[in-house]
This record gives C-alpha cells, structure tokens and sequence, in this order.
C-alpha cells in the first residue's frame, strides 16, 4: 500500500510538473516561406502568406508538410482569415481585401481594404478586423463593401498578426515583441504576453491555442494561452542587497528609547533568495505583524547626543521578471474568494477612509453594476491612470485617498491607497507590497523605493496591480501595469496597512522617545551589487 501511495504521489507531481504555463511553446513546425506574414487555421489545417514567393501556403500543423500551395492575388501577401468557407486575405501592395476560394485559389470577390498600409486580417463571425501598421490602428470593416464600422488604436506602435479566439483579439507588435489581449468592444487591452519569438507576424487561433509564425526565426509556433498555471519568469538577475536604516541623535537632549522595525523579505515568485537573511548588529528579536509580515525589532536606549545607530540586513537572491497573464472570463466571482482573505483586506483604515461619502459615491460610480472581482479592480485601476498624474512629494506628505483623488496627484504609496479605498470599498480584497528598486545598474542605490497593490483575484490569489505604471503612452504600455513585476526589485513588505509597526509605511517603521529637546536625523536607503565575475570592458 506503501509503495502504491509513493507512485500515485509521484505520478501527481510528474502530471503537475509536465504542466504547461501560459506562454509555453507547444509545438514548433519550420515556416515553408522565407518571408511569413499572414496565419489562418480552417480548422484542420494552416494557411501561411509568403511574401518572398508571393504564395499562400496550406500547411498540416501535425507535421508541418506543405499540402498545397495557392498563388497570391497581389504581389505584397498579409493578413490571412478564415470565415468557415473562405480565405480571407489582404496585399499591403494592391491594397485590396480578397475572397478566396481555398480549393480553386479563385478571387470571388475583392474590396478596396480603405488602409492604406494593411497587415494582419481577423475574421469575428461576421465582421474582418484588420490592422493598419503605420497608423497604429485596428479597424472593424464590412465583408459586404470593404468600408469601416469601428477603429481604435493598437495597443503598440508595430503591429502585425491578428487573430479572433470567439470573444476577444489577439494582437502581435514586432516592436514589443509581444501579444497582446484586446477586448473588441472597446479596444481596452486586458493582459498580454511575452511573443516566443523575435519578430511575431501572423497570429491564428486553433482549438484553444494561439498560433504565432515568426519572420526573424521563419519558424510557427503553437502556444499555450489558457493554461491555469499564469505565472511565467524570465530575465534572471543575481544581486545582493544590503537595506540600511541610519537613526542620528544630534541633541541636545537624550534619546531615551528607539524602536526600528525592519520587515524580512522572502522568496516569492518575483526572487528566490539564496541564504538566509543576515542581520547587523543581531536583532533583539523577530516578531509578526497582524499580517503575517516578519520583522526584525531592534531596540536602542539611551543614545546620548551625537550618537548613531545603523541596523541593518543583507540577502543575496535570485530577481526574476515575473508576469501573471489574465484571462477575466477565467476569474471566479467575490463569493469565490475566501472568507479568511475577506476578513483580513477588506477593512478600513486612516489612510483609506473606505467610509467616507466621496470614497463611496465614486465607487459606485466607477464599477456601476459590475460583480466579477477583475473587472471591478480595472475599471478602478483605469479610473486612477485617467485621474492622477504621478507627484513623488506631494504637500502634506502621504496624504489620505480622499484627499489625493480630489487633488489629482500621487506617490506611488497615494495610488496604492486609492486603489486599496476603492476596491475594498467595493469587496475587492487588496493589499500593498513594498519593495527595494534597482536604479539604473545592478550596482546602485535606491533611496526613494516603491510600492504597489496586489488584488485578490479567483482562483489565482494575489495578481500585481500597479495603477503608478499604467500612465503610459500606448494600450499595450498600460497593461503593462497589470500581472508584471520587472526583475529590479526585491520585495520586503506585505501588508494591509495600519499595523503597529509599520503604520502604512513599508520597507521599515521606527519610532522614539527623548528627554529634552533631540534634532534627529534618518535615513534609509539599499546598497545593491550583482552577484558572480566582474564585469571589465576589454577589447577583441
């Protein structure tokens, strides 16, 4: 019996681990054309554009056997579709939209596309989206007379292939070297993924997974998109980071008592740390915090003028580029969330004023009658990229979500309180990390920090939301905000806010006590250096 429940284990972690996450390459088949542009599937097999032999090309996806070969119309070949009879196709040269008969190779029918710079084409059941690539636009035209009925921007400024999954688009940019997922109703993109290649061009989605050809490595790839398992990593960095608190007395008085809070990081999704955390000098103890957050507590007496205390901790770790992709069809309701999350991230505090009229008026207004957990924390996050504008210093320092939202401005700790005041006041759960930043090189300073929220979201648990980073240019920079952490940080700080040692503060809390008048001074700030040879510059 034993030995059965040693393999049935095993062959579950075999199963779990041979999982594929989204974003995982599932098959790969040599492009028949030096030149790959346009993708289609009919449904059993692809169709590729070449515009090296101005060919469409059937192709089995099993075995990547060339099965039949149709000439181009034009002398430029894009954008292929599919419309469940048809080939759909359109020449960026001709600038004209074709009807294909698939067995015949015969035009039945050619559209002026109304583009003037036409590439990648989409068929939605009814409707062909189609992208124009230097006007960085999507456009929804008629198959009955070629003209346009919606158009919004790309969500980059290179875009290529476009394919329909039966709700949403996907969208690929060489210039990001991504794929993004766009909602057609409104152009709002919704999450997006790293492409598998250098140059994306046709997109086309197959049963449940995304097919991408690719010009630089002339190669189709198959892609898993819906897979459970979000999480992906990549861009691996290996750093070590020392994190300072300095607490000068400069008197005249005496500093009687002194309380420094230091909280401990450890390996999560975004790092991997290497060693356990070292602390200098030791501290007095470890404690926890209301949210489970450990901290070291040093405590100092009696530090008489022109003392200087600097607790400090080190770690060397592994930092990652970490991205969550979100499908929203795929996130459970609020009831789906658990009570013990609820209770925990969903209460008040002095820096959110979840009570207060205007928090709860502008709630209402922004989410409306939304009940599913992601689409209330994006409304909410496109709500604040709308309405505030970025102000590292604001007066009156980290001020109350009530008062940021009026004033327009915020830190990135005041867009982690509206965002928090907002969602919670709606149900959501959220909480806010805190982290230690690269500036520049791996070698440097940061003194300034930051933070951002994580939102509770079914049946994943704590996904990135950084409404900071969605003041961005284009559709596809501002997604970025969301499911993305970059491999500059190490994060120290998990916390709901208020709690005794930290207050609403991250990265370290402190507090003291005098007998006659004290001028103090603090500073706090992490040293970070990579991990392995140096790097000297040398000629060949």
């Amino acid at each position: 019996m034993k030995k059965f429940m040693f393999f049935l284990l095993a062959s579950l972690w075999l199963t779990t681990s041979l999982l594929a996450r989204v974003g995982d390459i599932l098959q790969t088949i040599p492009s028949p054309g030096l030149r790959p542009t346009g993708l289609a599937f009919d449904g059993k097999h692809l169709w590729l554009a070449d515009a090296h032999n101005d060919k469409i090309i059937k192709v089995d996806p099993r075995t990547g056997a060339v099965v039949a070969s149709l000439e181009s119309p034009g002398y430029h070949p894009e954008g292929l579709a599919w419309d469940g009879r048809h080939l759909w196709h359109v020449d960026a040269g001709e600038k004209l939209l074709y009807r294909i008969d698939p067995a015949t190779g015969r035009v039945e029918q050619a559209l002026e596309s109304n583009s003037p710079n036409p590439r990648g084409i989409a068929w939605d059941g009814r409707d062909i989206w189609m992208i124009d690539h230097k006007s960085d636009a999507v456009l929804r035209v008629s198959p009955v007379d070629g003209m346009m009925i919606q158009t919004f921007p790309s969500p980059a400024a290179e875009p290529t292939g476009i394919t329909f999954d039966g709700k949403y688009l996907w969208i690929a940019d060489r210039g990001t070297d991504r794929i993004y997922l766009v909602n057609p109703a409104d152009g709002l993109c919704l999450s997006s993924l790293r492409a598998p290649g250098p140059f994306p061009s046709g997109l086309a989605w197959a049963e449940g997974s995304l097919w991408c050809a690719d010009f630089e490595n002339r190669e189709i790839y198959q892609i898993e998109v819906l897979s459970a398992e979000i999480m992906t990593r990549w861009d691996k960095k290996e750093l070590d980071l020392t994190f300072i608190k300095e607490f000068r007395n400069y008197g005249p008085g005496t500093v009687t008592g002194l309380d420094i809070y230091l909280p401990i990081p450890e390996s999560r999704d975004n790092q991997k740390l290497l060693q356990p955390v070292a602390f200098k000098p030791g501290a007095n103890e470890i404690i926890s915090d209301l949210w489970g957050q450990k901290l070291a507590h040093y405590r100092f007496e009696n530090l008489a003028s022109g003392s200087m205390v600097k607790p400090s901790w080190s770690v060397q770790a592994e930092v990652y580029a970490v991205e969550y992709f979100i499908y929203p069809d795929r996130i459970g309701p609020l009831s789906a969330i658990p009570a013990e999350i609820r209770e925990k991230y969903l209460g008040d505090g002095d820096k959110y004023q979840i009570g207060d009229p205007y928090i709860q008026e502008l709630a209402k207004k922004i989410a409306g009658a939304e009940e599913n957990p992601y689409w209330i924390a994006r409304r909410v996050y496109e709500y604040l990229t709308e309405h505030l504008t970025y102000n590292l210093k604001p007066v009156g320092g980290w001020n109350p979500a009530p008062t940021v939202l009026r004033r327009g401005t915020a830190s990135c700790s005041e867009y982690s309180y509206t965002m928090i005041a907002l969602c919670r006041a709606l149900g959501v759960p959220v909480r806010y990390v805190g982290a230690v930043s690269l500036r520049g090189d791996d070698a440097s300073v940061d003194d300034v920090f930051h933070r951002w929220t994580e939102v509770w979201l079914p049946p994943y648990g704590w996904i990135p939301f950084d409404a900071n980073k969605g003041d961005a240019e284009t559709p596809g920079g501002k997604v970025l905000g969301i499911g993305n952490v970059a491999n500059r940080y190490i994060i120290t700080t998990e916390n709901g806010g208020g709690d005794q040692y930290l207050w609403f503060g991250y990265n370290y809390g402190f507090t003291w006590r005098s007998e006659g008048k004290c001028r103090i001074a603090e500073e706090s700030y992490g040293l970070w250096s990579p991990l392995g040879a140096k790097k000297v510059q040398k000629s060949l």
